[in-house]
């Protein structure tokens, strides 16, 4: 069971949300306290699966709030009520305190249980996207300006404490496990979601540092992990974790265009196109092995085109803007969803801990 020092917590992480929601009596509000119910009495009835809370939930956590704010942003050049986003931006953010109170309460438990977990690649870009999804948060939070700039710092500081880990782990692991990887983005490039709630909260000078801290091992990742696949393409379970690719490569150039280096902009928006389309293209053969966690690789990606392409209709993209944002929304909505919802699905059952490879507390 568990103790009544981390139901406290989590049960404060769902208050504290509540407070932050949606104006009440408002019809989104009551949608948005019924799914907090529901989470709430998930909490309640299975106590025990916080001992083995998965990393891998954390990819699908970015993705999520990364969808939300992909709404948001587009109530501003859509004609769409901004209730939506603001919804999803509720619902999604407690999905992450939820997992973040538990994971957080699962190493208090037993801190040996982190270097388990960071045995198997997709475990390891579990742990990097937790404090990924901290920096997102706080992008969330900026029209709230509640303590966002303390949020901002925790992931930074944070998401370098994890890579410090994760690098260990490689180093002490087997030789295969230091081969390149799509996982890899998220634990050694993680510092280029920074910028997007760094540079609206005045952080300028840190978030370009962030980038260009991020940007060597992207280029490092990048073409050691092409060259690899010329010789050998991933097996049918981790194809889905070639799109990866597709978010540091967009976040890059959000944080090149918000830094005003225009050729960057375009360049890495451009980058993100092709790699869209090209996914696009192989959307049957990336998918082919059906349903498993290693889905979670699509959430985030696509969520930061979607936004990257909002982004760049005020840059003056035109068309081809207007188009991905649009196909980025009406593809990427319901699938995040359907990922959403399956990962759920295998957690509620605690079987998502034991695909996953999770350890526990």
């Amino acid at each position: 069971m568990i103790s009544s020092d981390v139901w406290g917590m989590v049960s404060q992480a769902f208050k504290s949300e509540r407070r932050r929601g949606l104006p009440q009596g408002c019809f989104l509000h009551h949608i948005q306290e019924y799914i907090y119910k529901k989470l709430e009495s998930i909490v309640l009835t299975k106590q025990n699966l916080w001992r083995s809370t998965p990393p891998a939930i954390f990819p699908i956590s970015l993705g999520f709030m990364g969808l939300a704010l992909a709404w948001r942003n587009a109530s501003d050049v859509l004609p769409i009520p901004q209730e939506i986003g603001d919804l999803m931006l509720g619902v999604s953010t407690a999905f992450f305190l939820f997992f973040a109170v538990s994971f957080v309460a699962k190493i208090i438990a037993r801190p040996a249980v982190v270097l388990e977990d960071l045995k198997v690649s997709p475990a390891r870009a579990g742990v990097a996207a937790f404090p990924m999804a901290i920096m997102l948060l706080a992008a969330a939070l900026l029209p709230l300006g509640v303590q966002v700039p303390l949020v901002w710092w925790t992931g930074v500081g944070v998401y370098y404490i994890a890579t410090g880990l994760v690098a260990w782990s490689i180093l002490k692991g087997p030789p295969e496990a230091r081969m390149f990887s799509p996982f890899q983005y998220l634990a050694f490039v993680g510092p280029i979601v920074g910028p997007i709630a760094g540079i609206p909260l005045g952080y300028v000078t840190a978030s370009f540092w962030l980038a260009m801290a991020a940007m060597i091992p992207y280029i490092a990742i990048t073409l050691g992990y092409g060259y690899k696949l010329m010789k050998v393409l991933p097996p049918v379970p981790l194809r889905p974790s070639l799109v990866i690719v597709l978010a540091p490569t967009s976040l890059f150039a959000l944080a090149f265009g918000a830094l005003e280096i225009e050729w960057a902009f375009v360049l890495f928006y451009w980058m993100s196109v092709a790699f869209a389309v090209v996914m696009l293209f192989f959307a049957m053969w990336l998918t082919k092995g059906g349903f498993t966690p290693i889905w979670g690789s699509f959430t985030f990606p696509v969520a930061t085109f979607i936004n990257l392409n909002i982004y760049a209709i005020g840059k003056g993209m035109g068309v081809v803007a207007t188009t991905g944002m649009i196909a980025g929304l009406l593809i990427g909505t319901p699938l995040i969803f359907y990922v959403i919802w399956m990962a759920s699905k295998l957690w509620i059952k605690g079987e998502l801990a034991k695909k996953t490879g999770a350890a526990v507390a």
